[in-house]
């Protein structure tokens, strides 16, 4: 195992801030506004960070606290940016996340919430709020997504009678995945709740007239019901103990099934068997027959493929997912990278890659971009899979970089980008086989043009 030096400076970080994901997170339930309790600079530089990725406008509030805030708290802020945002957009909810000023200098946020629902509370049309813990210097944007989920559903889930609805959480995905696993949930003919959803939200369509909140959203009805779901699939090899799913299953008792994400053959074939199980029906001949071509094409571009190494960098989950479809079409993961630090991650990656023909790759979480170039300079790495972030490196050292996840700022369409399913393992499969051969034609003299 190479050692990397000792330092405590975060040179170029692989991972995002704790607000910024209950942001995200917020913004998949219906009639939601994300609130940040801090500086006005947090809500800016998130609303730009994401729209930069979704192209879609995103409206995040903010208590705007400045130095005067900062000695002597931020109440009257908070209680009055509240009522501002209750009063111009008429939520259905308000989501608070705290950011680094407000969790330092202590602000007791549940406390300030309910002086101000006892000072303004009118009743009906008066809008719920959420409130989660998610200082920036905490943890990752994952852990902020992770954190909200877990939020909504112990602030805002009831004791309900069974019913026959499965509760899904697939973590942090693209708009488009969102949409797949939607309609994957329908052709098993499963009643579901997406949690969240925000493949409407945060990719819309174009309307004459802007709307103040965007519509789609996990319902709030929906929420409140997921205790007497018959079961709750939560999609994440590194999710930690205390999660939405498992707080369904130690508040109500709700089956909890844990998954991988399901990127690739196997840990797809895992998903399907589970809503196979579910529904009683056989599945669907769609994502058998996309199965089966997904196989030919695998064998198809295997010589394009086979023996390339790989580093893989990203949220954690989909880093596990995206090693385990590494491996299946031929390609040798040398390093798996995450700024995350679960503690689960080098055992995910051993998970998936048990019974393939493929040693373990180095393993490092809580890392930046500084320390992955140093790596890779003695991996002699082929491709780069991963968000935009790792375009200046990909750049430097001339290696092809195939975008997956978030964010990706330097190319359009990344909130459409399709990871899941065997559909989406296809669209991964042709993209990653197209940059190899790009990258091998255009370092090629004779400049070939059939392969």
């Amino acid at each position: 195992m190479t050692t990397m030096p000792s330092y405590t400076s975060t040179t170029n970080a692989c991972k995002l801030c704790r607000p910024l994901g209950a942001s995200l997170a917020f913004r998949g339930i219906e009639g939601t506004v994300p609130f940040l309790h801090g500086s006005q600079g947090c809500a800016t530089y998130m609303r730009r960070y994401i729209i930069s990725h979704f192209n879609e406008p995103i409206d995040i509030a903010s208590s705007s606290l400045g130095e005067k805030h900062a000695v002597y708290g931020g109440a009257a802020n908070l209680k009055l940016g509240l009522l501002n945002v209750t009063r111009k957009y008429a939520p259905q909810l308000i989501g608070v996340a705290t950011t680094c000023l407000t969790e330092t200098i202590g602000d007791d946020v549940k406390m300030i919430i309910n002086e101000y629902e006892e000072e303004f509370h009118t009743g009906e049309g008066h809008p719920r709020i959420v409130s989660v813990s998610t200082p920036s210097y905490g943890g990752t944007h994952m852990e902020g997504f992770n954190a909200a989920l877990q939020a909504l559903v112990e602030q805002l889930t009831e004791p309900t009678a069974p019913h026959a609805g499965v509760n899904v959480l697939p973590g942090f995905v693209s708009a488009a995945d969102l949409r797949y696993l939607k309609e994957m949930l329908g052709d098993f003919g499963l009643s579901f709740t997406l949690f969240p959803d925000y493949a409407e939200s945060l990719d819309g369509q174009a309307l004459n007239d802007y709307p103040l909140i965007p519509a789609g959203g996990t319902p709030l009805a929906a929420i409140r019901t997921m205790g007497g779901a018959r079961m709750t699939i939560e999609c994440g090899a590194t999710l930690p103990e205390r999660s939405a799913g498992s707080s369904l299953q130690r508040l109500y008792g709700t089956p909890l099934c844990r998954l991988g994400m399901p990127i690739g053959i196997r840990e797809t074939d895992e998903l399907t068997a589970r809503l196979a199980a579910l529904s009683g029906r056989p599945v669907p001949e769609r994502y058998s027959a996309a199965r089966g071509r997904l196989i030919d094409a695998m064998v198809d571009g295997h010589k394009y493929l086979s023996g390339k190494r790989a580093i893989v960098y990203g949220e954690e989950d989909l880093v596990v997912g995206l090693t385990s479809f590494l491996a299946e079409i031929g390609i040798k993961p040398v390093l798996c990278a995450s700024g995350g630090k679960s503690g689960r991650f080098r055992e995910a990656i051993a998970g998936v890659l048990a019974g393939l023909p493929v040693a373990l790759p180095e393993v490092r979480e809580n890392i930046d971009f500084h320390d992955i170039e140093d790596l890779a300079d003695n991996l002699a790495v082929d491709l780069l899979v991963g968000h935009s972030k790792g375009y200046t490196f990909a750049r430097k050292k001339g290696i092809p970089l195939v975008r997956v996840g978030f964010p990706i700022h330097d190319r359009m369409g990344g909130q459409r980008l399709l990871h899941l399913g065997y559909h989406g393992a296809q669209a991964l499969f042709d993209t990653v086989v197209n940059t190899l051969i790009a990258k091998k034609q255009d370092d090629s003299e004779v400049g070939y043009t059939y392969m």
